[in-house]
């Protein structure tokens, strides 16, 4: 009872603060008054209502989309498969270093230009989005190997219990709150790099595409409507992935 009053309360003052931030919003498009400089709310909203419907609209989503998670998925499979590597071999850790202290500290922007020479634009969000992706699964994964319970593996041990009971009935419990954190963390990185990609690559049929056409025709409705698009469709995404790793630790723990 308690939870679900707290939970309520929280939604509550979430729900406000949008009504909040929606109404700083109106004021400063009436007082600049210049639909180039900011539109109002109203207008994205009406805009998006339009939007959907035109051709290229659902395809574009469809491209984008596609890209970009499969640049995570790729991303979330090398994080993990270095991760469980520099967890066992310390010099693996320590060869790998080097790049990602690069990846974390070299700008975006730098690793889309220089990947630009080697890739066509229609598949640099796929390497941008994996780029961004692999130090934070790596690094959140190697802190949940470390972090594990060293008492539970010197009972596995003395069971002599398969890798694979060891790995779903130890490690992968272990590891649960770590995969949760890195892929919230990364899910968003690479929407947002996978984007920022397509913008200064500009496949055609992209949504970074769009994003582009909007800001040299100065289209601010447009520009705030596909803002707005790749918000929601970021988030869903986002709710999507973490409920199919949420499924698949309850069908772990029934086994």
């Amino acid at each position: 009872m308690h939870f679900d009053l707290m939970k309520n309360k929280q939604i509550i003052q979430r729900t406000a603060a949008v009504l909040l931030a929606l109404v700083v919003w109106q004021l400063t498009a009436a007082a600049l008054d210049s639909k180039v400089l900011l539109v109002s709310p109203l207008s994205v909203l009406l805009r998006l209502l339009t939007l959907w419907r035109e051709p290229g609209f659902i395809d574009s989503i469809r491209f984008t989309m596609a890209r970009i998670a499969l640049g995570f998925m790729l991303g979330f499979v090398c994080g993990v498969a270095l991760a469980a590597l520099s967890g066992r071999f310390p010099v693996v850790e320590n060869l790998i270093w080097p790049f990602m202290i690069t990846i974390k500290t070299v700008p975006v922007a730098s690793f889309i230009i220089i990947a630009l020479i080697w890739l066509s634009s229609r598949n640099l969000s796929v390497f941008i989005s994996f780029l961004m992706v692999v130090p934070v699964i790596y690094n959140n994964v190697l802190s949940g190997i470390r972090a594990g319970d060293r008492r539970l593996d010197q009972m596995a041990v003395v069971f002599r219990l398969p890798w694979y009971r060891k790995l779903i009935y130890i490690r992968l419990p272990q590891l649960r709150p770590y995969f949760f954190s890195a892929c919230s963390t990364a899910l968003g990185l690479s929407w947002k790099a996978g984007v920022a990609a397509e913008i200064i690559g500009i496949p055609e049929g992209s949504v970074g595409e769009k994003l582009y056409m909007s800001k040299i025709y100065l289209d601010t409705d447009d520009l705030f409507a596909w803002t707005v698009v790749i918000v929601v469709i970021s988030f869903l995404f986002e709710k999507l992935v973490v409920s199919l790793f949420k499924l698949g630790y309850r069908r772990l723990e029934k086994l």
